[in-house]
């Protein structure tokens, strides 16, 4: 699989910014299906950053690895803040991580509703004990939805590192 020069480049950017700061990273995806985590081990030296990633693609897999509550997922489902904000929470205790993101959207075709359309993504942001959770209303079919969610995940944390 190749990625796109883009999303290439700014992984890379990543890499350098989190190699610079001593910093560690790690990756909690749903709708992205691991999507973050290649294009973050696919830059060279990337083993000095990356540890390990989850693919949690299924609510059972979100309680089991990250240790999101039932009750969460039940009350709010798997694409929402509170979700997001487990699941980030989880992955960088679990991976003993300084940075952790987590996604959880709907790419589609299928499986939206009139309160959670097709391209809502949930985001969350994990940077040494402080969580910002963010949505984003992506536009296109599956591939370009998720597309366009590993970039802007990429972007987020490059920014939020430089802040």
């Amino acid at each position: 699989m190749e990625l796109h020069t883009e999303i290439a480049g700014l992984a890379a950017q990543l890499g350098a910014i989190l190699t610079n700061n001593g910093l560690t990273i790690t990756t909690a995806e749903s709708c992205t299906g691991g999507g973050i985590s290649y294009a973050l081990t696919d830059t060279p030296g990337s083993s000095a950053y990356i540890e390990r990633c989850f693919v949690t693609y299924s609510n059972e897999a979100k309680v089991q690895l990250l240790g999101v509550a039932h009750n969460t997922l039940t009350e709010f489902g798997a694409v929402s803040r509170q979700t997001v904000d487990e699941m980030v929470q989880g992955a960088a205790k679990a991976a003993q991580a300084d940075v952790a993101i987590a996604v959880s959207g709907i790419a589609g075709p299928g499986g939206g509703t009139q309160d959670k359309p097709v391209g809502t993504v949930w985001f969350g942001f994990y940077l040494q004990g402080k969580i910002l959770c963010e949505v984003c209303q992506f536009a296109g079919n599956r591939a370009e939805v998720r597309k366009q969610a590993i970039e802007f995940t990429i972007r987020k944390i490059i920014s939020l590192l430089n802040a």
